[in-house]
């Protein structure tokens, strides 16, 4: 019994405090709700940038004649296409059109990333195709047997006829993300239709988003949380405001995602629509309590934390200023957090150890390309199977050093690789272990 350790009250909390509820998915493909919208309110404009508009009519034709052309090409569900591009509206093309075909998109900014990285990238990803436009093409490295697509080049005129309805589940990918691996070098995460889906559709990860209302994309598109602002604002029929070199963007926004770096570059004094922000911490640090108070104080602030190479949702927490503590509140619906020691047993309530995240939000592994060395799959690795929920469910382990509690917030304590050794081998239960 994974509990055993536990007395029957921390039994009890354990399984209150990290399990989220358990909710249905409406649709475990984001793509759906976007259709739906351009068929809904075709004239409804999806997205702005550097003055121009597209609208979800448009885009969803545009996207479906880009998944003509990559059927023609022989992209396949489970499939991975580069999308090496600059912030932009050939962007949303670009990610829509590859949903569409069935495959997972693989982002890089083509202005942003060094040769080196991108030509790692699709080798890592096992891409055959990657999209850009015309003006970047000549930067992307590609080998024998690759396809270049540019974005802004002739698609089929009339695509409802060989429009691709392939045969996609939850468990296929959505994205790649990169994440820097022990090794200094990049290493490729598979977020699922369910991993964004269960974000996006259930829970408050929708922040609240409503037709008509702004989103400002201002995260690179690289990063896993760019996949939140952006899809989260088209799958409720919002307008994604896309953002320059400049932050601009937030400024006519209602909703703002961010990371604390992002955020602590903004003034809320210049951004008087917003009246939501999700600060996505990472594994290594919260949001720092002075800049959460700041937006806090003037909107409607969720402090929010996931495993490395998702959407850092699993514990949104809506932080209040008068609060004691900024902490991460409790688990998403679908998704779990667990406080264990270095033998990955459950902690009681109040004690630190290290916080592993399961459930819906665990990102899949990818393996490895011809060769390519990538982080363990299971056992001393990021991911280990799943006790607490059991079959086949795995969970990842974050790095980050946490505790509940006593009224069953999450809190954030650093990472376990900080200084203090023998703090954190007292936290984690090292010793005699």
């Amino acid at each position: 019994m994974p509990l055993r350790d536990l007395s029957p009250h921390d039994q009890r909390l354990f399984r209150q405090y990290g399990h989220g509820p358990a909710v249905p998915l409406p649709d475990p493909l984001v793509h759906h709700a976007v259709e739906r919208h351009a068929t809904q309110a075709p004239h409804t404009v999806a997205a702005e940038h550097l003055g121009g508009t597209i609208t979800y009519g448009e885009l969803n034709r545009y996207a479906d004649a880009l998944a003509v052309r990559l059927a023609r090409e022989g992209v396949r569900p489970g499939d991975h296409v580069g999308l090496f591009v600059r912030r932009s509206i050939p962007m949303l093309v670009g990610l829509l059109g590859i949903l569409k075909s069935g495959a997972a998109y693989v982002p890089q900014d083509i202005g942003r990333a060094p040769r080196t990285r991108l030509a790692h990238v699709v080798h890592a990803a096992g891409t055959r195709v990657v999209l850009t436009v015309e003006q970047h093409a000549h930067r992307v490295p590609l080998p024998a047997g690759h396809r270049l697509i540019a974005l802004d080049g002739p698609l089929p005129r009339d695509p409802r006829r060989g429009t691709p309805r392939p045969g996609v589940s939850p468990d296929d990918g959505c994205h790649i993300h990169f994440t820097d691996g022990a090794d200094g070098r990049p290493h490729p995460v598979k977020v699922t239709h369910r991993n964004i889906a269960n974000l996006l559709l259930t829970g408050v990860g929708g922040l609240g988003i409503r037709p008509g209302d702004r989103v400002a994309q201002l995260l690179d598109l690289a990063s896993a949380t760019a996949a939140w602002e952006i899809l989260g604002c088209l799958a409720h029929g919002g307008t994604l405001v896309i953002g320059g070199e400049d932050t601009a963007a937030a400024r006519t926004a209602d909703v703002i995602v961010a990371t604390p770096a992002v955020l602590s570059g903004l003034d809320p004094a210049t951004c008087p629509r917003v009246r939501t922000v999700a600060v996505a911490a990472d594994t290594g640090a919260p949001c720092p309590r002075p800049l959460a108070d700041r937006w806090a104080r003037r909107t409607d602030l969720l402090h929010c934390w996931g495993p490395t190479g998702t959407p850092a949702a699993a514990t949104p927490h809506r932080h209040d200023p008068a609060a004691p503590l900024l902490t991460l509140g409790r688990p998403t619906p679908n998704n779990t957090v667990y406080v264990l020691d270095a033998g990955r047993r459950p902690l009681p309530i109040g004690e630190t150890g290290e916080l592993w995240t399961g459930g819906d939000c665990v990102p899949a592994a990818l393996r490895p390309h011809a060769g390519l060395d990538t982080p363990d799959d299971l056992g001393t690795g990021p991911y280990a199977p799943d006790p607490f929920l059991g079959g086949d469910r795995r969970m990842a382990r974050t790095g980050a050093l946490g505790r509940w509690t006593p009224d069953g917030e999450l809190e954030h304590l650093g990472r376990i690789d900080e200084p203090a050794p023998h703090a954190l081998e007292r936290a984690l239960h090292l010793t005699g272990s």
